[in-house]
């Protein structure tokens, strides 16, 4: 097994971002990057991500993305709150789409769902251009366990939470993605 993907600072995401706003498809690159970092999506779930998973009933924006079981590794589907900011993003995606109601989230160029391989390419291409090592399509995923393992106790959640959050069938796979930190660890020994 390989050396896991690179978690990145609030700053090297706001990079990201800034980024992807030159893009031709900047809307499109946008969502692709906060389904990475704010709702945790792999690369496979990016690309397979419809309408029909982040709508209502009523046709207008859901309050979670609904991860379906065809799309999830392993069958593991599963809901996720969406973050305002993805939000944002979703709506004017949507908007400069023409409001649809089904198909793909993420357009390839000729409008079919963008397949797993070419998400992962999209994200290796932006990370080189900016000088990003270690990073791949999953430092987004590995940043949002992260974050959200960090945020617990302000949540009052339990890893549990984290455990579902990210699809994952066991709770070791989700502890192997969270990153330490060295100046938690600092803080937490002098708490002593």
């Amino acid at each position: 097994m390989g050396k896991p993907a690179k978690v990145l600072t609030a700053v090297d995401v706001c990079r990201v971002l800034e980024k992807t706003s030159a893009d031709r498809d900047s809307p499109r690159s946008r969502v692709v990057v906060l389904l990475s970092f704010k709702a945790g999506l792999r690369a496979a779930e990016i690309a397979g991500l419809e309408w029909s998973m982040v709508l209502g009933a009523d046709g207008r924006l859901s309050d979670h993305i609904s991860i379906a079981d065809r799309i999830a590794k392993n069958g593991s589907g599963r809901r996720i709150p969406i973050n305002l900011e993805l939000r944002r993003a979703l709506k004017h995606l949507r908007r400069l789409l023409e409001y649809p109601t089904q198909g793909p989230v993420i357009r390839s160029a000729r409008g079919s769902h963008m397949t797993p391989r070419s998400i992962v390419n999209w994200f290796a291409k932006l990370y080189r251009e900016l000088g990003f090592s270690g990073c791949s399509s999953h430092s987004g995923r590995r940043t949002f366990i992260t974050q959200t393992a960090r945020l617990l106790s302000k949540a009052g959640g339990s890893l549990r939470d984290v455990q579902e959050l990210a699809g994952h069938r066991a709770l070791t796979t989700t502890e192997r993605y969270i990153e330490g930190d060295r100046d938690a660890q600092r803080k937490l020994v002098r708490m002593l």
